[in-house]
Parts: structure tokens; C-alpha cells; sequence
């Protein structure tokens, strides 16, 4: 028998807890089923999915081919254990060799177990305990990923892990030194120098980062801020670990946002994107010298679903499409007229003080005067103007994802010109209604 829209959301209510949410004032949107950029909802609305979901269904909702590539393999093998060897496994592995210019991967089932993985064999390769990561990152939400973290959200696991230590961010737009672009002198790397001789480079083993950091704000580094990076922690023999959880696979116009910058990391992890939100899988992609390594010394990383055919198969399905459906092309198209109306915006409304994007990865940072830059809605809070933003844009049916003074322009990477044009013009509408309450 199907229930009510209403009685379902209210099972789900009762019964199931909501991730990030204070649990009375949940009030999820009952979806019911989807296709490309659309979802549709139990009253039968049909929404613009400007989230990806949760940035990560890259190649739009139920892709012919990849659901086909799943119910293939769950006819042939739903199942082998970490130690078998599978098809979907060895070539999923071998593509992730060639897109990323590393050798080996080690799969998990979600991005914040590719990160405490990839913590894990830093320290187990060098010996050393310390990690070097970001304030303003997000690696994930179990204990070493969060601790790595350097938001809010940590600050329920505290104290944590130990050996994590925090280093400032190339925010420009709110540069931490006091500076601008063109003043300065890549402070957000040279007192990394500075930390690291404090802790002691005997004692480091990786900085991890973001390619391009998501949630907390979007952040885009300069141009020259990855090879500096790279510079220094070579300088030091310490490792690169780079989470393109929610930057990689096709997000900026590349499979790593760090590809834009010239630069080879030595561990990249992965989640979202590589399935595209279709099956959990996570990945940790390792260099030659470190899955030389473990050829001879033990892995102690293990995972029940570690090599899932089925999320493998899903992968490989995935990847396949974003070549054969020329995906990062039409990110470099819908890129280019997506900063053009992002630009035009910032200049338009009063409320838009920044804009930042790489490709289809974007957001607007929300202000109420762009000479002091005070924030729209504080840190870990809001305001009556950014909770007129978001219900106006539920009210036109526009899915996004907002929090403090940021919100996200983040669509799959299949989206028109046409559905990008009517999503961007809904968002003027709600800039528009925020300029009018703060007159």
C-alpha cells in the first residue's frame, strides 16, 4: 500500500534520525523520484536539484548506463569479501591509476573512511605522527576525519585524535594577514614554514587539504598558492594529501581541482563524484613509492565492503560517462556563463560581497555592507534575511544548500544553459528580496 506523502515524512520522522539536524525542526522533502537535473517531491512539485545533492551526483539523476552497470553486476555478483579479486575491482583501480598519475588504490565506502584510511598509512609509511590540515576544511564525520577538520563540526569529537595541527587558509576574500591578492606575498603558505618548524619537520608526517575547499565557503587558491605548497612540504619530506571528495571528478572541469595547478599530490582520496552519489564507495589513491611500501610491510587497514563489486562496477560505469557524455566539456561551457552571472551579480546586489568558482563549483558570500564586509548572518548562526533567502528559494522549488552567509551554486555537471538560466534567475529573485530588507 503507498502511504501519504505526509504519513511518510512522518515515519521517517519518527523512526529515523537526520544527519546535521536538530531533530524538531527537521522537515525533510519527501522525494519520490528523479531524472537528469529534477527531482520530483510526494505532492508532485518539481524541484532543480542546484545541490547535486549533497555535491556529488555528478552526472545527474539515474543515468541510463550506470543503472544498467549495476543491475548487470548484482545478476552476475553482489558480493565478494576485501580479499577476493573481482573485474569491477581491477578496473577501477587501473582507471584511477591513469586519471590521477598515482598507482594504487585501497577502497572504502564513503569519503571520510578514504580520509582516517589515508591518515592511517601516512603515519604508518613515514613513521611520523603529526598531520598538518586547514581551519576552514571538512574531511568527514568520523573521529580522525573530524578531528582533522577544522570547523565547527569538530568541536563535538574534541578532544579528538591527537598529532593534528591547524594552519590558516587562502581565503582572499578574507585574507587572515591583512591583505589582497595583489599585496600578497602568499603569507597563507610561507607561515606554514613557520608552523612547521615549531612542531618539528621530524615530527610531520602529510598536510592534508581540500582541493578546493567546499562547505566551508568554496575557497579558490591563487594561482601560485598549490606549487608553492608542493615547494615547501617537499623542502620538509612531507607528504600531500589531497581530499577531492567534493572537488574531484569533473566538479572544476578536471578529475582533481588540483590538476588546474600543475601539481601531483602524493595520496589523493575520493568519494561522491566517483560514483556520483549512485553506490557508497570511497577510494585512497596512493604513489608508487608508498604502494612499494606496503608490498613488504603490513597494510593495517581493512573494511568488511572494501572492493564492493557493486559500488566498483557503479564507478566504472560513472567514470565511463563523464567521457562518453563529454561531461568536463560541457562544465568548461556552462563554467564560463556560470562566473559571468556570478560576476554580474556581485556588482548588481548590495548583499553579494564575494563570488568564488572554479567550473560548476561555486558560491556567493552574502554580506549587509560590502565596505565592512560584515557578514550576512554570523558564524554559526543565521538571520531573518538569509532565512528569507532560503525560503524563497524552496518556494520557487530550487533545491541549494546554505549555511552562515555562504550559499552553493553546485547543479550536476550535465545541466543546460537553459535549466542553469532559470536556476541563476530564481537566485536573483531571492538576492533582490535580501537587497529590499536591507534598505
Amino acid at each position: 500500500m503507498e502511504h501519504s506523502s505526509a504519513q511518510v515524512i512522518k515515519d521517517n520522522r519518527d523512526y529515523t534520525l537526520f544527519s546535521w539536524s536538530v531533530q524538531s525542526t527537521t522537515n525533510p522533502i519527501h522525494m519520490t523520484k528523479a531524472e537528469g537535473v529534477w527531482f520530483w517531491d510526494g505532492d508532485g512539485n518539481k524541484w532543480l536539484d542546484f545541490n547535486s545533492q549533497l555535491v556529488n551526483l555528478n552526472i545527474g539523476h539515474q543515468h541510463p548506463k550506470v543503472v544498467e552497470a549495476i543491475k548487470k553486476q548484482a545478476d552476475r555478483l553482489c558480493f565478494a569479501g576485501p580479499s577476493f579479486a573481482t573485474e569491477p575491482r581491477a578496473q577501477l583501480g587501473k582507471k584511477l591509476a591513469e586519471i590521477t598519475g598515482l598507482a594504487k588504490s585501497f577502497f572504502c565506502l564513503a569519503g571520510a573512511e578514504a580520509n582516517e584510511n589515508a591518515m592511517k598509512m601516512v603515519r604508518m609509511y613515514t613513521g611520523k605522527n603529526k598531520i598538518i590540515t586547514r581551519y576552514r576544511s571538512y574531511h568527514g564525520a568520523t573521529m580522525g576525519a573530524m578531528t582533522a577538520s577544522g570547523d565547527l563540526r569538530r568541536w563535538p569529537v574534541e578532544p579528538g585524535i591527537p598529532g593534528i595541527v591547524r594552519v590558516f587558509d587562502p581565503y582572499c576574500y578574507r585574507c587572515p594577514f591583512g591583505h589582497t591578492v595583489d599585496t600578497c606575498k602568499r603569507e597563507c603558505v610561507s607561515h606554514i614554514e613557520e608552523v612547521i618548524q615549531m612542531e618539528g619537520p621530524h615530527t610531520i608526517a602529510a598536510m592534508m587539504v581540500e582541493g578546493i575547499t567546499g562547505t566551508n565557503g568554496l575557497l579558490v587558491p591563487p594561482d601560485d598558492y598549490y606549487p608553492k605548497l608542493r615547494a615547501l612540504l617537499d623542502k620538509y619530506g612531507i607528504l600531500l594529501v589531497d581530499d577531492e571528495v567534493m572537488a574531484g571528478f569533473g566538479r572544476t572541469g578536471k578529475w582533481l581541482a588540483t590538476q588546474h595547478y600543475g601539481i601531483k599530490p602524493d595520496i589523493v582520496t575520493a568519494a561522491k563524484g566517483l560514483t556520483s552519489g549512485y553506490l557508497p564507495l570511497g577510494a585512497v589513491v596512493v604513489s608508487k613509492e608508498i604502494a612499494e611500501f606496503f608490498e613488504n610491510n603490513m597494510l593495517s587497514c581493512g573494511l568488511t565492503y572494501s572492493g564492493h563489486p557493486l559500488s566498483c562496477a557503479a564507478a566504472v560505469a560513472n567514470l565511463a560517462a563523464y567521457e562518453e557524455d563529454e561531461v568536463f566539456e560541457n562544465v568548461e561551457r556552462q563554467g564560463a556563463y556560470l562566473a559571468e552571472r556570478l560576476e554580474a551579480m556581485k556588482v548588481s546586489y548590495a548583499c553579494v560581497g564575494d563570488v568564488r568558482y572554479k567550473g560548476l563549483f561555486s558560491m556567493l558570500e552574502l554580506v549587509r555592507d560590502k565596505a565592512t564586509k560584515e557578514p550576512l548572518a554570523p558564524y554559526n548562526g543565521t538571520s531573518v534575511e538569509m532565512a528569507r533567502l532560503n525560503t524563497y528559494l524552496k518556494s520557487k522549488h530550487l533545491y541549494t544548500y546554505g549555511r552562515f552567509n555562504v550559499f552553493f551554486v553546485v547543479p550536476p555537471l550535465i545541466i543546460g544553459r537553459e535549466e542553469l538560466q532559470y536556476g541563476l534567475d530564481i537566485i536573483e529573485e531571492a538576492l533582490a528580496e535580501v537587497d529590499r530588507m536591507l534598505v
